[in-house]
């Protein structure tokens, strides 16, 4: 075995020098004694003391330790495959050990080692950890590179004998292998989870293999840097929400890491962009708590650790005014499901979350692959208005055919919705050939992903252009009118001749939506979606009244053309669609007659708001 590993080190060696870059680390660099990953030896009683100082932190603490109390009688996890993923035993195990190694770190408690032991030796003891879905082998290895660090000195020589050897041969090992190692070259969430969770399993074992640890730790500076690229210029991280809270945070566990171990992130944090995405991050959340889940994303919100590592980094308090609304408005037993939560203690620094104020700037705008506009009425007022609109392209990983669609909040409900991910293995195990992009692909017949189902343009019944991309082409803010554009043109290519769509909050009350088209040669129905969970009733030729919870919401269409008033029902057209249950379709369909220049302008009217007229959106920019 150690043959193998060393010519496959070499061959790894080999194929990274031809990068034509130099290693970050050398023989020299030092990797310290155990433990090595995020928390030194001695820290704990600083680390206690900066907890009790702030109530919040407290609170978090006292939950992780009562979650290990309850993880001490749980049997071990089993290697339960499901469909082509043994992901969600992975997350389990990282969850589990770093918590109960955590607990056992701040308390002293044998009993949280011992635990965590038991875990990791069942987890050696697996056949393997699931190579050909390769997150489900990084994530396992960071929960054993992380047990095995922290706990070094309380486990048995056979113990760690076991956990190093199934570091090594069910981690790394695999790694090096062509057939399982694609996601080096990937610029999406793959390579930066892969990166972290391999990079903390060679810090692990460094002492044992230093050739194969610098080799591997060398390898993921390098590779971690394709995705880290994706934030430019702005922040935005085209996988959407979701994928930001995976990504990220897992890019994160991996600067943090290295930059503990080896005082340095090699300039990785210099990346353009990547800094910048806290203020992506905190703008993605409405007044409802409800985030802008485009792609594929869960309809949820919640607490990221990670953010406050950006905090920590930029010396920016306010960009965590969302994390301390989460923070403050969740049971903290209810945070011990994220399985990255200690590292939160880690990442703080001197940050005390009864600090935090709220942001200045109600705007968030940024471009590159998924351009994006944010934008508020107020930061504390739990009824402001809210709209989040996209552009970018159906081809981005997990993207969906929401190329112009938007999300809306209003009197502290959701009037405009995205229904996000429908669950992968409910679509794989019928058989759908979910991950293609071209615009043939089965991916495109799933109701929740294609542009039938979000708050954008459907024309002639057709789907939008996987090649196209929407451009983000003017936004601002001047008093009482903040707004964006988008050019759509080449979304709707051969559909329409051209097609751009600005979105405003108009003094601070409502939505403007203006549409702009311009119609080909022959005669074009264009279909208007608005997705929401409110009851609605078509109540004019051009008008219908949207109610929820007790609250109303007007939506009133101005129209140079023709057009019907419509709902549509959001049941699932076909088997292996997700239901869909309290939701349904409204809008209208506008008929263009050829080479036609139209507007349609629809105002989105929370209670008493009356609408204003509307200029075309050439005038928007000042």
């Amino acid at each position: 075995m150690k043959q193998t590993i060393i010519a496959l080190t070499t061959a790894l060696a080999f194929a990274t020098c031809a990068q034509g870059q130099p290693d970050s680390l050398t023989a020299k660099s030092s990797f310290g004694p155990h433990p090595r990953i995020l928390f030194f030896q001695g820290e704990e009683t600083e680390m206690a003391a900066s907890i009790q100082a702030d109530a919040s932190w407290t609170r978090v603490h006292e939950a992780i330790l009562r979650e290990a109390d309850r993880l001490l009688p749980i049997e071990p996890i089993k290697r339960i495959q499901i469909g082509r993923r043994l992901l969600d035993k992975s997350r389990e195990a990282v969850r589990r050990i770093f918590q109960l190694s955590y607990a056992y770190r701040m308390t002293g408690k044998q009993a949280y080692a011992d635990r965590a032991e038991r875990e990791m030796l069942d987890i050696a003891g697996f056949s393997d950890w699931n190579p050909t879905h390769f997150l489900d082998v990084a994530e396992m290895t960071m929960a054993m590179a992380i047990g095995y660090d922290w706990l070094h000195g309380q486990l048995s020589d056979a113990s760690r004998l076991a956990i190093r050897a199934a570091i090594i041969q069910k981690g790394l090992e695999p790694s090096l292998e062509t057939r399982y190692n694609s996601w080096l070259k990937a610029e999406h969430n793959w390579n930066q989870v892969c990166n972290a969770g391999m990079t903390y399993g060679a810090l692990a074992i460094e002492e044992h293999d230093p050739q194969l640890a610098r080799a591997i730790i060398n390898r993921a500076i390098r590779s971690i840097r394709i995705p880290m690229q994706d934030y430019g210029p702005d922040g935005i991280y085209p996988e959407g929400y979701g994928y930001w809270g995976y990504g990220t945070s897992f890019n994160v566990m991996f600067l943090s890491a290295v930059e503990k171990t080896f005082g340095t992130d090699f300039g990785l944090c210099n990346t353009p962009g990547f800094l910048q995405t806290a203020g992506f991050l905190q703008h993605m959340s409405g007044p409802t708590r409800k985030p802008f889940n485009y792609s594929d994303a869960g309809v949820g919100a919640g607490f990221h650790p990670a953010m406050v590592w950006i905090a920590n980094r930029i010396q920016d308090p306010s960009v965590l005014w969302q994390e301390k609304q989460f923070l403050a408005s969740t049971n903290a037993s209810r945070l011990t499901a994220d399985r990255l939560l200690p590292a939160l203690f880690f990442w703080k620094g001197t940050i005390q979350m009864d600090a935090v104020r709220p942001p200045t700037e109600t705007m968030w705008v940024g471009k590159g692959k998924n351009p994006i506009a944010m934008m508020r009425s107020s930061w504390t007022d739990s009824n402001a208005v809210y709209i989040a609109t996209k552009g970018g392209s159906p081809s981005i990983n997990h993207a969906h055919m929401d190329i112009g669609s938007f999300v809306m909040d209003a009197m502290g409900l959701r009037w405009a919705m995205d229904f996000g991910m429908q669950e992968y293995e409910s679509l794989e195990s019928k058989g759908v050939k979910l991950w293609g992009r071209t615009q043939d692909s089965e991916r495109w017949t799933v109701f929740r992903i294609n542009n039938f189902a979000h708050n954008t343009l459907v024309v002639d019944s057709q789907l939008q252009r996987v090649d196209g991309k929407g451009a983000l082409t003017a936004h601002g803010a001047r008093k009482g009118f903040q707004y964006a554009v988008l050019d759509l043109s080449s979304v709707y290519q051969g559909q329409l001749a051209a097609a751009a769509r600005g979105l405003a909050i108009v003094d601070g009350r409502q939505v403007l939506v203006r549409d702009e088209w311009l119609s080909g040669d022959k005669t074009t129905n264009v279909r208007w979606n608005l997705l929401t969970a409110a009851d609605v009733r078509i109540t004019g030729p051009q008008e219908a009244t949207l109610t929820l919870q007790g609250k109303t919401l007007r939506l009133v269409v101005e129209s140079d053309v023709p057009i019907e008033m419509k709902t549509w029902p959001t049941d699932p057209p076909r088997s292996y669609d997700a239901p869909n249950p309290g939701t349904v379709l409204t809008g209208f369909i506008a008929t263009l007659p050829p080479h036609t220049k139209a507007s349609v302008r629809v105002h989105l009217l929370p209670g008493d708001a009356k609408k204003i007229k509307s200029a075309p959106l050439h005038t928007w920019e000042p």
